[in-house]
């Protein structure tokens, strides 16, 4: 029986463990963090990362926890509307072969694959890895050893692993930091089965009101200096980068101060590698390509990368020979992906006021039946 170890569970991890294991894999998970992150934003699996998710049996767990279409109010600074974009748009601009859903939901479906399969250590971390023709050797912090056919970082974009087996310097900052967390009670001023969304020069913030413990809030902005921002805390940077906003805005940094350790806030970066791999070593997810929320599908290419590469090592007995199949297939998604969301900054922080006006006749534009078939199409291509 071949073995791997991955590291991160997190939906890279989970997910590539999920894959190994319908081919009779044995898989050893190890997480830095003390318990499974229930927070996070939304996440759209479409295209590859639908596919991803019918593959690996996990669409009738999330089909109880998905969060259908909603409608999507642009306003102003003070909270009054400027346009709605009905939710029917959304959904046929979509397709059917599209699902939305909470990303602690993903991640807990993903759980509930493996939990009982594979060997999961939380509070545990790599502490040396040593690789041959034959095995990688990993020592864990609980002074356990492990020899594996193969050893997976997925532990995100500040991976160790990818630091440990290819050195530091992979790493591209933006000058960009972005917040996401759940609101345990919906926003007054928020209607139920929307969004709020307030684009302005510079930034962004979105209101999720889906009902009690099925609503969350997205800020994200830009700044000069993101390290300065992310030592200040998410509670005192979100109010100052935000507070002079109205509608819904106040009260869901009023939520965020009651429960700040629920928040993801983090710089946003790229990961810019010229390999994924070497040897039996692997990274996947956001530890190998990172593309940034500002491109979308991060949460997709997870499930897609972790598929894909269970089906190349389905494929090849020589697993040096399945990375180089699986990165040569799956690279340039990932390096237009990268490429979409070095343009996608002008969406979530547009430069000027002219920006954000050009922008807004763009998602008006959507809403026309003849450009909205043009969008659909086009989103279609896009995932093919």
């Amino acid at each position: 029986m071949k073995q791997a170890v991955i590291v991160g569970a997190g939906i890279a991890g989970l997910a590539t463990a999920r894959r190994l294991g319908q081919d009779g894999w044995r898989t050893l998970v190890v997480e830095r963090a003390p318990a499974r992150r229930r927070s996070g934003y939304l996440v759209n699996l479409i295209g590859p990362g639908y596919d991803a998710a019918e593959h690996l049996g996990l669409l009738p767990r999330l089909a109880a926890h998905a969060l259908g279409p909603f409608t999507t109010v642009l306003v102003h600074g003070d909270g009054r509307p400027k346009f709605t974009v009905p939710a029917a748009i959304a959904e046929a601009t979509l397709g059917t072969r599209a699902m939305t859903v909470f990303r602690g939901d993903l991640e807990a479906a993903l759980h509930d694959t493996v939990y009982d399969r594979a060997d999961i250590r939380f509070g545990t971390t790599v502490t040396a890895i040593h690789q041959d023709s034959d095995h990688v050797r990993v020592t864990l912090s609980d002074s356990s050893t492990h020899h594996a056919d193969l050893l997976v970082g997925a532990d995100g974009v500040h991976s160790a692993t990818r630091t440990a087996v290819f050195g530091p310097g992979h790493r591209v900052d933006l000058p960009y930091l972005v917040a996401a967390f759940p609101l345990p009670h919906p926003v007054p001023g928020v209607p139920g089965s929307s969004a709020t969304t307030f684009i302005g020069p510079g930034r962004t913030a979105a209101i999720v009101n889906l009902g009690p413990r099925r609503s969350s809030a997205f800020f994200t902005y830009r700044h000069a200096d993101p390290p300065t921002e992310l030592a200040r805390g998410p509670v005192d940077a979100i109010d100052a980068a935000f507070g002079d906003l109205a509608g819904g805005v106040p009260d869901a940094i009023r939520q965020l101060a009651g429960d700040p350790a629920g928040a993801y806030f983090d710089a946003v970066s790229q990961i810019t590698m010229p390999r994924w791999h070497t040897g039996r070593v692997v990274l996947l997810g956001d530890a190998a390509w990172c593309v940034t929320l500002f491109a979308g599908h991060g949460a997709a290419l997870a499930l897609a990368g972790a598929d894909r590469l269970g089906t190349a090592l389905h494929r090849h007995d020589d697993i040096p020979a399945a990375l180089t199949d699986w990165e040569t297939g799956l690279r340039p998604e990932i390096t237009r992906r990268q490429a979409i969301a070095r343009r996608g900054m002008r969406q979530y922080a547009p430069p000027t006021r002219f920006h954000v006006w050009m922008g807004d006749l763009t998602i008006r534009a959507i809403t026309l039946p003849g450009i909205r078939g043009l969008v659909r199409r086009g989103i279609a291509r896009a995932h093919r």
